[in-house]
């Protein structure tokens, strides 16, 4: 006797999701989980190629964006919600990653980290709360954070700065926002291998960094994606506010 076949629901049929930085890596990952769980997805991204792509590849839109400038943010942001017709869900995963000895960093590396991974947060969060606001229907933001707000790090303190900053922005939006339904959270992930790291990495370097995780393995893009629909999701309706670690034990706080 055949056993019957199995299917399963979308998890999130009929979202409306932008997915900053969904171009490739962690971002790519999530926009694909998303458009795969039933969702109707925007990617804004700087990179126009690689976001073209993966826009087409996953039946995505793609609106081109430069967070550190606001005006463009906020003509993006409001792009991508006019084509989704509204907006149910915001994943921050844009951000710059800089590696500077402390005593190195320039004001204007400085302001650049900060303009696009704290500044660009703050703006596609103010342009989302105000669509789901007007609309009436609650939604929720997740901001991609990093281990580094929790833990910080030697030559990125810029980096640790801004990260720590996502954090204290959400749990301000959860305070604020949550009257109108709307739930805000982070994620801190860990030692992530991207398409890119794995080729700049010696496997000397993967191993190391392998063996500080009690699961005895670096995260993949993957792992970010599911905790990220988590949140995004009903499953999570009682959860805001948090910077939830995605580190394999790394970090544990």
């Amino acid at each position: 006797m055949t056993a019957p076949s199995v299917t399963t629901a979308p998890r999130i049929p009929g979202y409306r999701v932008v997915v900053t930085g969904g171009a490739r890596g962690i971002g790519g990952a999530i926009a694909a989980r998303f458009a795969a769980e039933g969702a109707r997805v925007a990617i804004l991204d700087l990179l126009r190629v690689e976001g073209a792509a993966t826009a087409a590849r996953i039946g995505a839109c793609f609106v081109d964006v430069d967070l550190a400038s606001p005006d463009d943010t906020a003509r993006a942001m409001s792009e991508a919600i006019d084509v989704l017709g509204g907006l149910d869900v915001l994943v921050n995963s844009a951000g710059v990653f800089r590696l500077t000895p402390l005593l190195d960093i320039e004001p204007a590396e400085w302001d650049r980290v900060l303009d696009v991974n704290a500044r660009g947060t703050l703006l596609t969060m103010q342009a989302a709360a105000r669509a789901m606001i007007s609309a009436g229907r609650g939604g929720a933001i997740v901001n991609l954070a990093s281990m580094a707000a929790k833990k910080g790090g030697g030559n990125e303190a810029h980096y640790a700065a801004s990260k720590a900053a996502v954090v204290a922005l959400t749990r301000a939006a959860a305070i604020e926002w949550g009257p109108h339904g709307i739930r805000a959270n982070a994620l801190c992930p860990g030692y992530v291998l991207t398409e890119m790291g794995a080729r700049s990495r010696s496997p000397e370097q993967i191993a190391e960094w392998a063996s500080w995780s009690p699961l005895g393995r670096l995260g993949d893009p993957d792992d970010v994606a599911s905790a990220a629909l988590f949140l995004a999701g009903p499953d999570s309706a009682y959860l805001t506010g948090q910077a939830v670690n995605v580190t394999g034990g790394m970090v544990m706080h």
